[in-house]
This record gives structure tokens, sequence and C-alpha cells, in this order.
């Protein structure tokens, strides 16, 4: 049973020595996404009213990209800022991160989301409403198989970032972290944006879905980032990784880009020694 247990990271949930650090991780991702949908979203709405001729596309893969880099580099520390399923399941398929947690960060990450869109809602004149308030759609001409192609690669790209700047035998990769996601987030937005929204993330589309009450290909934007995540994740994991890195002291393993000290008391682990 105890067995059962741990693989479950049941324990990271019910110890008293770690419960405070995994409730205020909760906290940073329920924050996370909510400021992620919050701007994100928002201007997706400036862009729908402000633009005369041709979309100002970069607009908003710079105001997601920002807000990623902005919470990656505020909140890494605290919970990883995983910031997205998609992410938090490429973690969970690697083990990086244990079932109960990963379930946990998904619940809050989802009711971030739809609390960010709703205070946007809340926010905006009525006639501003019909925009969509920033929902993601296929364009017309793309089908639902096709938009799966483009969110399967959106989520593969960012886990596949996400995993190289977090890789335990990469510490110089570390202080730029933030800013690649960042980056990754702004690049899918570019490239993809026109066809399907570029979601990448489903907590971000499931927000925007339940306040604008439009389901439509929904699935799309679940299935495909979190496909994608896990094949990034599991390719890096088993083919890309670093080197180990045995300098016959202690090696810092952290797994995320937050601050080693904050994930050891996060997670349970003391440091491995090599020597």
């Amino acid at each position: 049973m105890g067995n059962f247990q741990e693989v479950l990271g049941i324990n990271e949930v019910s110890s008293s020595k770690v419960i405070n650090a995994v409730w205020k991780a909760l906290l940073a991702e329920f924050l996370g996404n909510f400021l992620l949908n919050f701007f994100g979203c928002g201007s997706v709405i400036v862009m729908a009213f402000t633009t005369e001729h041709q979309p100002n596309f970069l607009l908003v893969a710079l105001t997601f990209g920002l807000v990623v880099f902005v919470c990656v580099q505020a909140l890494g520390h605290v919970s990883g800022a995983h910031l997205n399923p998609a992410v938090t399941i490429g973690m969970l398929s690697v083990g990086n991160i244990k079932v109960v947690k990963a379930i946990l960060y998904v619940i809050v990450q989802c009711i971030g989301a739809l609390a960010g869109s709703a205070t946007l809602k809340a926010l905006l004149p009525e006639e501003w409403h019909a925009s969509g308030l920033g929902l993601t759609n296929l364009n017309p001409k793309i089908t639902p198989l096709q938009g799966f192609g483009f969110e399967f690669f959106l989520g593969f790209v960012l886990v596949l970032v996400v995993s190289g700047v977090c890789d335990p035998n990469r510490p110089e990769a570390k202080a730029a972290g933030p800013l690649a996601i960042g980056l990754a987030v702004a690049l899918g937005h570019m490239g993809a944006i026109n066809f399907t929204g570029a979601s990448m993330n489903p907590a971000r589309s499931f927000g925007s879905a339940v306040i604008a009450g439009i389901w439509q290909n929904h699935w799309v934007y679940w299935v495909g980032p979190i496909a994608g995540g896990v094949v990034a994740a599991l390719i890096y994991h088993h083919a890309l990784r670093a080197p180990t890195i045995k300098t016959g002291k202690i090696i810092a393993r952290y797994s995320t880009v937050g601050d080693e000290k904050e994930l050891r008391g996060l997670d349970g682990t003391k440091e491995d020694n090599f020597a």
C-alpha cells in the first residue's frame, strides 16, 4: 500500500512536511493561468476591435509570450510554473511529477484560466463579448484532424523547450528558461494562430470555451497539445537528455526552472551524493 501511495504521490499532499509547499504550488498555477487568460485573451479582443485591415497577430503572439515569460520568472520557484496541462502531463509521462500532484495541477490550471476569462468578461463592455472573448476556433478551411496536427506540433515544441531548459544536467540553461519558454509560446502563435488560434494549452482554451459557451471542436485543444507534449517529453527523456554530471560532490537536482531548494522541499526529495 505504501509503494502504491508513493507511486501516485499521495504522500505529497498528505504529509504535514510538504503540504504547505504543495498548496503554494497550486496557488501559483492558479495565478499563472489566471494572468495568461486575462492578458492573453485580452490581446485577442484588442486585436479584434482595433485593427482596420489585417489582424495584428504579432500583438497576440507577443502578449502570450510575454505573460508566460513573466509568470515563469515570477512563479517558477514555487510550482515550476507549468501553467499548462500539456506541460504537466508531459512531465508526468517521464516521472518528473507524481500522479496526484499532476491531477491537482491540471484542475487548478483550468480553474485559473476560467477565472481569468470570467474576470476579463466582467470588465469589458457587453458589446465586446461578441468577439468570443479570446475563444480558440479552427479556421473554416482547416479540418479538425488538421487542427489536431497543428496543436500536436505546438504542444511538441513547447514541451521540448521546457524539457531542454529544465534538464538537471544543463544547469547553464536554467537562467534562460523563462525567456526560452516565452519565446516558444510566441513562436507558436506567430506560426499557427491563423489556423487554430494557437492554443497549445488546454486550460487556456477551456477557460475561454466555458465563458463563451462554445465547444465546437474543443477536443482538438486537449488531445493535440497533450499528445504532442507527451511525445516530446518521452523523446527528450530517452534520447536527448544531457549526460549526467558527476563532480564527486552533491549534484543539485531540479526538475523545473524553479529554485532548487524550493523544489527539494516541494517534492520531498534530497540531494543525491554521487561521490
